[in-house]
């Protein structure tokens, strides 16, 4: 990609978030055919952009069914969702991982300091049994970096991470529990306890494993099971390369490089108005060699300190509405 006035990670303010946003628009519907193609069924004509609030949004679906590339030649790497069949997961293709580390990295530290200032567990059974996935690729990275011999990944074996957390929590070590939310509901079933140094964060994912719940009884669930008064949360997906956190309250804040802004469910063209429900739509600067500009299937509410609760998915969210492109 042409080079950018800034790194993304070193966006301070909302008016070098634009710029880079601005340029970042014009080199992907240059060098993405898809987006482009996008954007010209709408009959949107880059020569009138004028602020980032007219950038057209891709509708998410297209990680399924189309190469969202910006960038020639072979992807050196692909991430993967989940799915059933070869049609229904999304793929996000890129050239090397320079953007995706330089996102997490930058953004936990912003969040939650150093990694090795902490022991991270991961407990992400869904997520090791495919290949594929970014967040495994990301609490990887981070495990290897907190140089506790104690981190690590946990696929089934719950006895053990019982002793490894209730050895910690006698040394007061400062320890981060990440897991999909079924996992740590089945964990903190079989193992009440009540944690003093260690921080639960969910990462989301229920679908086919336990029933449908909100955050807010999931939430209340978690707290319950381990003594504690928050849950924190993170916000990430296949076809974003940043992550978002809540350290309660279900309010997630983004780091400087990625906003959200929530739209009306059946104009996609028109925003909400401060804390009401609408789909919510994601910049995200380093998606630079896909596409930063993306209309997501989430529901939610967005603030105006630029914080944003997720409430759920739009129904019949396969339709999406956007088959314009058949080729």
């Amino acid at each position: 990609m042409e080079t950018l006035p800034m790194e993304f990670t070193e966006i301070v303010d909302p008016t070098q978030f634009n710029q880079i946003a601005l340029q970042t628009f014009h080199f992907q519907y240059e060098h993405n055919s898809t987006y482009r193609s996008y954007c010209d069924l709408l009959n949107f004509n880059p020569s009138d952009l004028k602020n980032i609030s007219d950038i057209p949004f891709l509708p998410i679906g297209f990680f399924k069914t189309h190469a969202i590339q910006s960038f020639s030649g072979k992807p050196q790497l692909t991430f993967t969702s989940s799915g059933t069949t070869k049609e229904n997961f999304s793929k996000h293709h890129l050239s090397n991982m320079t953007n995706y580390s330089k996102s997490f990295n930058t953004a936990f530290q912003q969040f939650y300091g150093a990694p090795e200032n902490w022991v991270i567990l991961a407990l992400l059974p869904s997520y090791l049994e495919r290949e594929g996935s970014s967040l495994i690729h990301m609490m990887q990275s981070l495990i290897e970096q907190s140089n506790h011999t104690e981190s690590g990944f946990y696929l089934n074996d719950f006895e053990k991470l019982n002793e490894t957390l209730r050895s910690l929590e006698k040394t007061k070590t400062p320890c981060l529990l990440l897991g999909v939310s079924f996992a740590l509901i089945d964990f903190a079933e079989r193992f009440p306890q009540q944690f003093k140094s260690t921080i639960v964060m969910e990462t989301g994912g229920m679908k086919g494993r336990r029933e449908e719940i909100t955050r807010e009884a999931l939430h209340q669930k978690l707290q319950n099971g381990f003594g504690v008064s928050e849950i924190h949360s993170e916000y990430g997906m296949t076809e974003l390369l940043s992550q978002a956190y809540s350290k309660g309250n279900r309010r997630f804040q983004s780091p400087p490089w990625m906003r959200i802004a929530a739209y009306e469910i059946n104009d996609p063209f028109s925003k909400t108005s401060e804390g009401k429900i609408g789909r919510l739509n994601i910049i995200d600067l380093a998606n630079q060699e896909s596409c930063a500009f993306i209309a997501t299937d989430d529901l939610g509410r967005v603030y105006s300190d630029h914080s944003f609760e997720v409430l759920g998915r739009l129904d019949q969210s396969d339709i999406r509405g956007c088959n314009l492109l058949v080729y």
